[in-house]
């Protein structure tokens, strides 16, 4: 039980800094990742919140990925799709007065934090299995389909996502080109740290277990 609640800890606090990091992104005005700016893009275009129009385009891929695979939706991974879609709102909501950027360095500097803090809060909710998420078994999926390698088929995901976006009139900027470059290699450096934390843990609890 110990050992199930260490997993929920990482799973919320990662959560919570990955939304974090994903309000500073939209509030830079510089760009944000292709899911997400495909999300502001339908939330300019049809209204709604952007955490709305995430737990809208989870179930999407979660039907999505159940037709491709011939198999029963992973209802469990919804979870990660509220969650996330209401993280996302309350920190807009909670934020939207606070950052204001008034110049390119102020814009660089918030979205600079932004994509530190949705990289850090992705290496650290990755360390619970509690609920996937739609988009990672998207892109499983189309792995499989295509035989293509987990690099590609993520490019090609994110450029399906950039174009969508684009006729949307989402939130795509130099910040979108950024993500796509850097944060698989910023993830990769905070990995280390929250698996040596997690692992730490896991044997203290053990011991005390």
């Amino acid at each position: 039980m110990r050992l199930v609640r260490a997993g929920i800890h990482f799973y919320i606090v990662g959560i919570l800094i990955l939304t974090f990091g994903i309000a500073l992104t939209i509030l830079s005005m510089m760009g944000t990742s292709p899911y997400d700016s495909l999300l502001v893009g339908l939330n300019r275009t049809f209204g709604f919140t952007v955490g709305t129009w995430e737990v809208v385009l989870g179930l999407s891929l979660l039907i999505f990925n159940a037709i491709a695979e011939k198999r029963r939706p992973e209802l469990f991974a919804m979870i990660t799709s509220v969650i996330t879609g209401i993280g996302i709102d309350s920190w807009l909501f909670l934020l939207e007065n606070v950052v204001i950027p008034e110049a390119w360095a102020g814009e660089f500097g918030y979205y600079l934090l932004g994509l530190l803090f949705t990289c850090l809060g992705t290496a650290c909710y990755l360390q619970s299995s509690i609920a996937p998420n739609p988009l990672d078994r998207a892109m499983l999926v189309v792995t499989n389909l295509t035989g293509l390698s987990v690099t590609y088929s993520r490019s090609l995901i994110s450029i399906v996502l950039v174009i969508l976006a684009f006729f949307f009139d989402g939130a795509i900027g130099l910040g979108t080109l950024i993500n796509a470059l850097f944060s698989g290699l910023i993830i990769s450096l905070f990995l280390p740290y929250f698996e040596s934390l997690h692992h730490r843990l896991h044997r203290r609890l053990e011991r005390v277990s």
